[in-house]
């Protein structure tokens, strides 16, 4: 049975589509999944200490800023205490990206308003940050 020209073209998309990861959204959401599946994802425990001191247990310090390009202990320490805080800094990996950036001003922003601080906001989690992270003031 032949097709008609139309029938064809609509065969041919739909052959294209099936060849490059399924339909028009299903492919692109596939591939969007398996690229944020890839990425590698650390689980958060974040405890307080009887001094009110939060932490999730991959860094302890206050100085250390995590790195925008490789996973760091500082990284995944800044993003479980950010998302428990209830900023979303995107997938908990280590590497202080756009997301975790994004997530990190908007807490300095709240720290400002709320405690009167001056932090600046940046999107870097350093010295000054680290304490309002960790709880330990305001």
């Amino acid at each position: 049975m032949a097709l008609t020209a139309p029938r064809r073209r609509t065969a041919i998309v739909f052959a294209s589509l099936v060849l490059l990861g399924g339909t028009a959204t299903g492919g692109v959401a596939a591939a969007a999944e398996t690229g944020a599946a890839a990425a590698a994802a650390y689980p958060c425990d974040v405890k307080m200490s009887a001094a009110g001191r939060l932490s999730a247990g991959y860094y302890n310090g206050t100085t250390v800023v995590p790195s925008t390009s490789q996973v760091t202990a500082a990284g995944k320490e800044a993003q479980c205490l950010l998302q428990y805080q209830g900023h979303n800094p995107g997938t908990i990996d280590g590497i202080f990206g756009r997301n975790s950036q994004a997530a990190a001003k908007k807490f300095q922003k709240g720290v400002n308003y709320a405690c009167s601080a001056t932090l600046a906001e940046d999107g870097k989690v350093g010295e000054r940050t680290w304490p309002y992270l960790r709880r330990l003031y305001c």
